[in-house]
């Protein structure tokens, strides 16, 4: 269930919504994903309409992967035999291939494209970390399973509205030819305070649909659980939309309870898990 609902005089937004299970009809009364409740007589009732479940297809995952990937190209790339190698500006920012498939099949196992993936990282100086979405792949035996993730995703219809005025000061840019535009967003300022940053990247999938990817969030350690990384959350969603960004999604390590939380909070679902494999030392 969503409710969307008008916020009283004085918030930076004229309103908001809250998904989760109706407990009430009189008054209308809905207990968010996020566990808050949220009671809101008739006259503040914009719509309230049930979502219905829809199954995730392998084909979904692959689309949304894909569209992630143009979101955080790195810098540098390469592919060998359906994987995507990628690196970033430093060990671990995001050195990792991910098994994205040839057109029409999946990636390969073989020992010898394990091989050419280790050698690639290798003369670049990093260790070798694949990336296994469900589905698209599992860890090779031997090597060394740990660290699972969860991509959460979101019809942008069905989260926060773009407001007529953004809180967040969004400095954005054009990219590469899959990357539609990418945009850093603050509130505070340089001279006093940053109180919280963030990143989004509006990118294609195959299947035609361009999604928003949410990174990077930082709030500032004195000014967290007051809100300030919901409202730049979506004030960068709402810009996305205006770039035509139809959904969105925020990748989450598992074990960060609070990540999670803000992820269901802004409206957001589990869409598939994620989890690392590493080769072996001297393997």
């Amino acid at each position: 269930m969503v409710l969307r609902y008008k916020l009283p005089p004085g918030y930076s937004h004229p309103m908001t919504d809250v998904i989760g299970t109706l407990e009430s009809a009189d008054p209308i009364t809905v207990r968010g994903n996020d566990g808050r409740v949220v009671t809101v007589s008739a006259d503040q009732v914009i719509a309230l309409k049930v979502l219905a479940a829809r199954p995730i297809r392998v084909g979904d995952i692959r689309n949304l992967e894909i569209a992630a990937a143009a979101g955080s190209p790195g810098t540098e790339q390469a592919r060998i035999d359906g994987w995507l190698l990628r690196i970033g500006h430093s060990p671990h920012d995001m050195d990792s291939a991910l098994p994205l498939g040839e057109p029409g099949g999946s990636a390969s196992r073989t020992p010898e494209t394990l091989a050419a993936i280790r050698s690639w990282f290798a003369d670049r100086g990093r260790p070798t970390t694949l990336m296994l979405p469900d589905r698209l792949g599992i860890a090779p035996p031997t090597w060394i399973s740990g660290g699972e993730g969860i991509i959460f995703a979101a019809d942008l219809d069905n989260v926060a509205p773009t407001p007529p005025q953004f809180t967040t000061t969004i400095d954005d840019a054009h990219a590469g030819d899959s990357l539609t535009r990418v945009a850093t967003g603050t509130i505070g300022s340089a001279d006093t305070m940053i109180l919280a940053s963030a990143r989004v990247a509006v990118s294609d999938a195959p299947d035609g649909r361009r999604w928003a990817g949410l990174l990077d969030l930082a709030v500032a350690d004195a000014h967290r659980r007051h809100g300030i990384g919901t409202l730049i959350c979506t004030d960068l969603l709402g810009w996305s939309r205006i770039q035509g960004a139809t959904h969105a999604y925020l990748a989450v390590p598992e074990d960060n309870a609070a990540a999670v939380a803000t992820a269901r909070s802004l409206g957001f679902v589990e869409h598939h898990r994620y989890r690392y494999a590493t080769a072996p030392v001297g393997a």
